[in-house]
């Protein structure tokens, strides 16, 4: 990895039900922050927010969500390849067939490709298609070398599973972005970026939407850019805007903790007894067992 300036872009989506037009407004924003914010803050890595295109409660059915998501990328291919910048850019997007829709997030590099995409692999309550939702589950880590380093994707949700973003990692993550329409409270969304960004030692960049979705849910922002040892470096309000930072690997564990003089002589990914986790594969597997009630729905 290379020091340069990364970017969370948050935007609201367009007001009112989900139409063709709202969609291509939605991109059109998308596009507009991009390049302001490109402009603004010099950032070679710019993170949307989770389902940019559409917001995240699309208030349709699958069938009718998927006839809306069809290929979008393309301005936000031509706007990351004109400004020469990287974009992760998360959207509803068709699988194939009619109703099949992943929530995925794609990084576009400065070529204007398409360098990986991500498909949610842990769906959030009443998103998942088998309790009446409207996206299919996704199986697969995503990380993607690029010239700025490698970047790992996973999208809202995920962040509160630690095994997500220790295999991206594992896999040489040393940025983790997180597009998000967190539903939840602003303590619970700063406490997975931060313990994320420290439990693998990686930068976390996490995207949070705000305004109000077609189904009239509202977001909070709150957008963050986290280093490695846990500390928020850049920090938005409510309102649209960006956030950026200067990831500088060279500096990112150099203290134990953020201005002090202490150095940082533990490492969580290269410390790990991998010896009891290899013992305890079978336990990690099992359902929990616990006095709580797991698995099931109030």
């Amino acid at each position: 990895m290379r020091a340069f300036t990364a970017a969370a872009i948050q935007i609201a989506p367009t007001p009112g039900p989900l139409t063709a037009e709202s969609v291509k407004a939605n991109l059109d924003k998308c596009v507009e922050y991009v390049e302001r914010c490109v402009d603004a803050t010099g950032a070679e890595l710019l993170v949307l927010p989770e389902t940019v295109t559409t917001g995240f409660t699309p208030a349709l059915p699958p069938e009718e969500l998927w006839d809306l998501v069809g290929p979008l990328a393309e301005p936000i291919q031509q706007a990351a390849s004109r400004m020469s910048v990287h974009v992760v850019f998360p959207t509803y997007a068709r699988g194939t067939s009619r109703g099949e829709v992943y929530n995925t997030a794609s990084l576009i590099g400065p070529s204007g490709d398409v360098l990986g995409t991500y498909r949610k692999t842990h769906l959030f309550v009443g998103e998942d298609r088998p309790s009446g939702g409207w996206v299919t589950v996704g199986d697969e880590a995503v990380v993607v070398d690029t010239e700025l380093g490698k970047i790992g994707l996973i999208i809202c949700f995920d962040g509160d599973y630690p095994e997500l973003a220790r295999v991206e990692a594992v896999l040489g993550a040393e940025v983790i972005c997180r597009p998000s329409a967190l539903l939840r409270s602003a303590d619970i969304w700063e406490l997975t970026n931060r313990a994320r960004a420290y439990d693998n030692h990686v930068f976390m960049i996490g995207a949070n939407a705000t305004g109000v979705d077609p189904a009239g849910i509202p977001y909070f922002g709150n957008s963050m850019i986290v280093t490695p040892i846990a500390e928020v470096i850049a920090r938005a309000a409510s309102h649209e805007g960006w956030v950026s930072a200067h990831l500088d690997p060279h500096t990112a564990m150099a203290s134990l903790t953020p201005g002090s003089n202490v150095p940082q002589r533990f490492d969580h990914l290269a410390d790990r007894n991998l010896a009891f986790i290899e013992r305890h594969l079978d336990d990690l597997r099992r359902p929990a067992h616990t006095s709580f009630p797991h698995g099931e729905r109030a």
